[in-house]
């Protein structure tokens, strides 16, 4: 028996199941929950994210134990009335990505700005203080 069956390669029978021009069901379980484009240079750290459709109170940026989180609520409704029917439609999920970004960074000083779809945040970075070690007399 071939391996090939119906002339496909079995390593990628799934393949299409997750794309999201088949799918967006699946697709969306495997994606990531948006874009987000990370770069830095020596003073800081640059941190895009595309949500488009998001209203500003509802996304929520922190910082725990040198982790950059970036949360969303997403709600959306569709009604839709016409002669003889009513139809309305809602749907909501939850959005979120995380970022290990180094203890060399002031998050006291972290700027976050939505606009336009798009959330930029800026991580200042700051001179890591050195570690100062102690020599112990044993007695």
């Amino acid at each position: 028996m071939s391996l090939s069956l119906y002339k496909r390669d079995p390593l990628k029978m799934f393949e299409d199941v997750f794309n999201d021009k088949v799918s967006p069901f699946f697709s969306s379980m495997v994606a990531p929950a948006f874009k987000v484009d990370v770069s830095e240079d020596d003073d800081a750290i640059f941190i895009e994210a595309d949500i488009p459709g998001v209203k500003k109170e509802d996304i929520k940026v922190s910082m725990e134990d040198n982790v950059l989180s970036i949360s969303v609520e997403r709600t959306q409704s569709e009604e839709e009335k016409k002669k003889g029917y009513h139809r309305v439609e809602r749907s909501w999920g939850s959005l979120s990505r995380s970022f290990t970004v180094g203890e060399n960074i002031d998050a006291a000083k972290i700027e976050a700005k939505y606009d336009n779809g798009v959330l930029r945040i800026v991580v200042p970075k700051v001179e890591p203080t050195p570690k100062t070690g102690k020599e112990i007399p044993v007695s």
